[in-house]
């Protein structure tokens, strides 16, 4: 089922506190241990996602944790969870601090910092002595080397060394394997070397694990800037609450103490902690983590204030109508932690190759031992002819040295990491960019099929328009004066907006109308609704229909008397009610909703970079054709007089042209086309169903965040592909230079560890986006 956004935006209610306890959220904590890139941790995340009663996880690589949440239906197994990390290849167990993953002080040891503080050193003087003093060939520079060297493989390599064998463990492998083999294969044939007296590779042995380590590093690193709007997200919330006490005291008290129907109080700057409805007095609240709006909104009695938004102005009393998990801040944060963690159709190609990387790679360097030691003159023989295409090598003296250091550079040059993090770090860069402008997208699935829209079909009332349609004229077609007061009686029963705008203009007419409608409701039945159509009712054995044009001549009503006045205000763009006795009309209303500022200009930016823009509306033709011109949609692209049930069918006949869909609705009757669509687009005032049904949420009030949310997925759907490009072009190319002798094992630690760290940083680039 798609996220429930329920307490996003205002409704303009206010929940009733049902009790006063809050239930604890069913959430785990664990400590993994074996990961040592972002690659590891989805395996982990992936691994734990797929137990049966998990919801979310999410994983912590630096901290090396992953925090579990639990369905409430379900029962936590802790066991199954940590079983499942293991027959992954990780080693797991429950974590004895609860606290917030990552939000410990790190030590200058953890992490990559042990390798980084003890292998940088070691390869600096190894790199130094071997490079600039020529010393390799000394004897005690090379017993030197060989105890620096035997450090950072002790200390440095364990890391890699523990991994690789949790991986052999669960019949796995994965870059660990690959480092692991290549280090111990450089610094057990140096050992060797070394008792033979001949060339050693001690300073390769420990650049290859150090490297690596930077990279790492590095990629750590980028990652956190790439989680920092999660990471602010989760910092908003203040940890502490004025709370006020039944006798009018004010205490400090912790968040999590705070439960449904407690009173605080908010002073100007202070956030605010929970989400609530005003009690006393008038402020300004910056809403802009929510909603991206710079702008801030005035809060009085009643109106609704979420968690980790500030009150600018004055002091405000607010009782409480959510907390923890249940407030607009904690679904927001649910719904990028899931974007995050989800996974793109376009993945699954690496995916693929990544599964079965690992074994080739090692059968590669296999043969490409086997070739330089037991033929050595021709693999030489085919290097020295490429050579005069790329750039002159050097070759190792024996046959064994030869196949030993190519061997090596095979191993270490491979990268599956990257083909592993070309999706996934671009979905979380892309999502968190979303977030941070108010727009909240379901999945990964949803930022690829919105990188492929070129059709965007809009719905008319309350997503163009205000959503707050007026009465701007009427004419009566009978002597009898109480017509609008029984158009108004039957108009109160029903939650269509058309209905209540000629509710509210009959009880604006006079103070006298209020009094004539109520004794007019008592005299007309309780009316019955057609959806999508209008009311009826009777009155003194006469039939009363109040609704569309198109309903009541269907019904055998006779509008020629109404017909100057239905030209006349559907030219101007109004939708015309009619109110009919029997088959004579009596009464028609002309009512029109005002289109949003600026909304002509974001449909001709949809069209100027591609998109066919359609309406969709209930109004008649001539009305929805004059919508459309102001707007510059295309008459063609009109669809009119259109049922609530119909809305998906005509999205899917566009569908059938084979054109990729958007729909973007806010109604409740607009679910049905929102689940049709290929892209679903609730805008933020939508109901919750249709939140529900959508695949993009914008927190925005308006639709002007689509051209944005388009554009940003488009971008994050091309930086997919570039990463993916990246990842099996660096890999196609470089696992062969290495084999022929191009690349030496330590270029190979340096540009394998950097790989990664090219992903990354092209996926941040989505941060700095503009479109």
């Amino acid at each position: 089922m798609r996220p429930n956004f329920q307490t996003m935006i205002a409704s303009g209610e206010t929940m009733a506190p049902a009790n006063r306890t809050a239930p604890a959220p069913k959430r785990t904590e664990l400590r993994v241990r074996g990961m040592t890139c972002q690659n590891c941790a989805r395996h982990v995340r992936e691994a734990l996602q797929a137990v049966p009663g998990v919801t979310q996880a999410a994983v912590d690589l630096e901290a090396e944790s992953a925090g579990i949440r639990w369905s409430d239906e379900a029962q936590p197994d802790i066991e199954a969870a940590v079983q499942a990390v293991v027959e992954a290849g990780y080693e797991a167990g429950v974590a004895e601090n609860r606290g917030v993953p990552g939000e410990a002080k790190q030590s200058i040891w953890s992490g990559w910092g042990a390798n980084l503080v003890v292998g940088v050193p070691v390869t600096l003087v190894l790199v130094l002595g071997e490079w600039i003093f020529h010393l390799v060939t000394a004897r005690w520079f090379q017993w030197l080397a060989f105890a620096l060297a035997t450090v950072v493989q002790v200390i440095g390599g364990a890391r890699f060394y523990r991994g690789a064998w949790l991986q052999i463990k669960a019949r796995s492998s994965n870059m660990d394997t690959l480092v692991a083999l290549g280090s111990t294969t450089a610094y057990g044939y140096s050992i060797w070397a070394l008792m033979q007296g001949t060339h050693v590779y001690f300073m390769e042995a420990a650049a290859i694990i150090t490297l690596v380590s930077v990279g790492h590093w590095l990629e750590s690193r980028m990652s956190r800037r790439a989680a920092s709007s999660m990471k602010k997200l989760l910092s908003l919330a203040p940890s502490e609450a004025r709370r006020q006490t039944t006798d009018g005291r004010e205490e400090f008290i912790p968040i999590s103490e705070l439960r449904v129907g407690d009173v605080v109080v908010l002073r100007p700057g202070e956030r605010v902690p929970i989400d609530g409805a005003v009690l006393e007095g008038t402020s300004s609240v910056d809403e802009a983590m929510l909603t991206g709006e710079s702008m801030p909104v005035d809060k009085f009695a009643g109106a609704v204030v979420y968690g980790g938004t500030v009150n600018l102005n004055s002091r405000l009393v607010v009782r409480v109508t959510a907390t923890g998990e249940s407030t607009a801040l904690a679904q927001i944060i649910a719904a990028v932690e899931r974007a995050q963690n989800s996974r793109a159709n376009i993945q699954r190609l690496g995916d693929r190759v990544s599964s079965v990387f690992v074994p080739i790679v090692v059968l590669v360097a296999l043969a490409t031992g086997l070739w330089w030691g037991l033929a050595p003159e021709s693999a030489r023989g085919a290097s020295l002819w490429l050579a005069t295409f790329l750039w002159p090598i050097t070759f190792a003296d024996t046959a064994l040295a030869l196949a030993v250091v190519h061997a090596a550079a095979v191993l270490i040059i491979a990268c599956p990491c990257a083909m592993g993090l070309a999706t996934p770090v671009a979905i979380m860069a892309g999502t968190n960019a979303a977030a941070e402008r108010g727009i909240l997208i379901r999945d990964g699935i949803a930022l690829e099929k919105a990188g492929t829209i070129d059709t965007i079909v809009f719905d008319k009332t309350g997503t163009l328009t205000e959503g707050k349609p007026t009465v701007t004229a009427h004419q009566l077609f009978t002597t009898k004066s109480n017509v609008p007061e029984w158009a108004a009686s039957m108009a109160a029963h029903s939650n269509h907006p058309l209905s209540a705008a000629i509710a509210k203009w009959n009880e604006a007419r006079t103070a006298e109308s209020a009094s004539s409608s109520r004794r007019a409701d008592a005299a007309v039945r309780a009316p019955i609704e057609h959806a999508g159509a209008g009311l009826e009712a009777s009155l003194d054995g006469q039939a009363l229909r109040l609704g569309s044009l198109n309903w009541l001549m269907t019904s055998g009503v006779d509008l020629s008397a109404a017909q100057a006045f239905i030209t006349e205000w559907t030219s101007r763009g109004a939708s015309i009610v009619a109110l009919a006795i029997g088959r004579e009309i009596a009464a028609a209303f002309a009512i029109q909703d005002s289109l949003k500022p600026g909304i002509a200009e974001v449909l001709q930016s949809l069209q100027r970079t591609g998109h066919a823009v359609y309406l969709v509306t209930g109004d008649n033709r001539r009305t929805a054709n004059a919508v459309a011109l102001s707007l510059g949609i295309a008459t063609d692209n009109v669809a009119a007089e259109v049922r609530p049930e119909n809305k998906a069918e005509f999205v899917k006949s566009l569908q059938s042209q084979g054109k990729h869909v958007a729909f973007v609705g806010d109604g409740i009757n607009d679910a049905p086309a929102l689940e049709q669509a290929d892209l679903g687009i609730a805008v933020g005032r939508a109901t919750d169903i249709a939140k529900m049904a959508a695949d993009i949420v914008l927190l925005k009030s308006d639709v002007h965040a689509i051209p944005e949310s388009l554009g940003l997925a488009r971008a994050t759907l091309r930086t997919i592909k570039q990463n993916l490009f990246w990842a099996f072009f660096y890999n196609a190319a470089a696992i062969p230079l290495a084999a022929l002798g191009f690349l030496s094992p330590v270029l190979c630690a340096l540009t394998m560890g950097l790989s990664d760290v090219v992903v990354i940083g092209n996926a941040l680039r989505l941060k700095r986006w503009r479109g």
